[in-house]
């Protein structure tokens, strides 16, 4: 997430709207949110809805939820998905723009 928050101003130049959905009640999302000072959306989904919908790996060996990015077009196109192998297996700010720019 501070991937993201260091580059929320692009995204906004880029009509982009950020939203992250993680396993956590909407306690935990709003405890979060308040002390990262995140200016995206949070969606808590405690019951996987999202996760499914989108095809999320969980895998309780390295911690649960994998990470993924799902970049959808304004039309609601999935236009781009990227399912992390680890925690740190995330696509940059800057192929993840170039990506939008060239929708």
């Amino acid at each position: 997430m501070a991937q993201l928050r260091d580059a929320a101003e692009e995204y906004r130049k880029h009509n982009t709207l950020i939203v992250i959905a993680g396993p956590d009640s909407p306690e935990a999302f709003k405890k979060v949110w308040n002390k990262e000072g995140l200016s995206f959306i949070g969606l808590p989904d405690p019951s996987h809805s999202v996760l499914k919908t989108y095809g999320q790996e969980v895998n309780l060996f390295k911690l649960g939820r994998m990470p993924a990015q799902v970049l959808v077009d304004s039309k609601g196109f999935v236009r781009f998905v990227h399912y992390g192998h680890s925690m740190a297996d995330i696509p940059s700010n800057e192929e993840v723009l170039s990506l939008i720019a060239a929708l």
